[in-house]
């Protein structure tokens, strides 16, 4: 048994930790929420985040970990021959659980848990315990298993494996002749910067009027987007989706000329893994602009399925999606090999099939 444990259940956003559970070809448990639980059962009975906080402190300084002792509770009642950590966070918790029983452990990073500074400084010595013990690490883009092995992973440990996605869910994107649509789907936050595809559309616009920006997702940073856009003098060329379900950010893919996210390093480090929207616009078969940023660098090759600026770089960005736009035919090229490369090196077949070696990998050693 398999228990795939994340203090919460996942986010709509959050499919590849639902894929995880789903989808993998082994029998699996979700151990979930705070205080943790199997389902809607829980397993450890505290009434609220604060009683938690107070007793993690107490346990600090001598008293039974209560944390510790449910984890045990739910992998001895599941029988878990080994337990997936969704999140570096998450590790450190399950980690004295996961030694206590000689269950071997298996981590898996997925972006701020790697790279926001206020996150590392807290963990810094318990990521150090929890690399040293756990059978394997698992980094979902090139720059985070660097990142991993500066922390001090052991780089023996450390497995390189990006998302994969279902390309059968996706596809149907005509861009060669599609209208000029850009569409960003994501949430409004400080590392997708927003702001700045919003300011680069701004150049695309004045040069070509008939261009129009989609942009998916709600967050802290939606207002202050609106307001750009009015600045701007561009809001009756954009539109503010909201948050949509899974099937209409298809169907909004199926209908664009390019697919755009400006994703940069927040300021307090938060980084990508490796963004899901750049997967499965590239399955849908659109073409990309984007930022040498994390994972995406992985994913977009630069002047086959897509174009890649620096990070903050307002005027590469509008260059590159004007080329897009007056060019269709170019569109339409780049995005045929974006869904070429995504089937073959991104597909949730090809993930999965890695995560399942690496679990049964762990258990082996074990066993041995």
């Amino acid at each position: 048994m398999v228990c795939v444990v994340t203090t919460y259940l996942p986010t709509v956003s959050e499919t590849f930790i639902r894929g995880h559970i789903d989808r993998l070809p082994t029998k699996t448990i979700l151990v979930h929420s705070w205080p943790p639980s199997i389902g809607d059962e829980p397993i450890l009975s505290l009434p609220t985040r604060v009683a938690y906080k107070i007793r993690k402190r107490i346990a600090r300084n001598g008293a039974v970990n209560e944390t510790t002792a449910a984890y045990v509770k739910a992998f001895q009642r599941w029988r878990a021959d080994v337990v997936l950590a969704e999140y570096g966070t998450t590790g450190v918790l399950v980690m004295e659980a996961c030694r206590r029983l000689n269950i071997p452990l298996i981590v898996h990073f997925h972006g701020y848990d790697a790279s926001v500074r206020e996150v590392i400084a807290e963990h810094a010595m318990s990521y150090r315990k929890m690399f040293n013990q756990a059978m394997a690490i698992i980094a979902v883009s090139r720059a985070m298993e660097r990142r991993l092995i500066t922390l001090g992973a052991p780089p023996e440990k450390v497995h390189y494996n990006p998302y994969g996605i279902n390309c059968r869910e996706f596809g149907g994107a005509n861009p060669e002749n599609a209208p000029p649509v850009f569409l960003a789907v994501g949430r409004f936050v400080e590392k997708k910067a927003p702001q700045i595809t919003l300011k680069a559309f701004a150049d695309v616009y004045r040069v070509l009027p008939t261009a129009r920006l989609r942009m998916v997702g709600n967050g802290p940073l939606l207002d202050e987007c609106r307001e750009l856009a009015k600045s701007l003098k561009i809001e009756q060329a954009v539109a503010f989706l909201g948050a949509q379900s899974h099937e209409v950010v298809q169907e909004e893919m199926r209908g664009a000329r390019c697919f755009v996210q400006h994703s940069m390093e927040a300021s307090n480090g938060d980084c990508e893994g490796t963004p899901l929207g750049i997967l499965e616009a590239g399955a849908s078969g659109l073409p990309v602009v984007s930022t040498r940023h994390a994972g995406i660098a992985d994913v977009v090759i630069e002047d086959e399925t897509g174009f890649l600026v620096d990070e903050g770089d307002v005027k590469g960005m509008a260059e590159n999606m004007l080329r897009f736009a007056q060019d269709s035919e170019l569109a339409g090229r780049l995005g045929r090999a974006a869904r070429q490369r995504i089937a073959s090196c991104f597909s949730e077949e090809r993930s999965l099939g890695r995560l399942s070696e690496i679990i049964n990998s762990s258990k082996r050693r074990v066993l041995s």
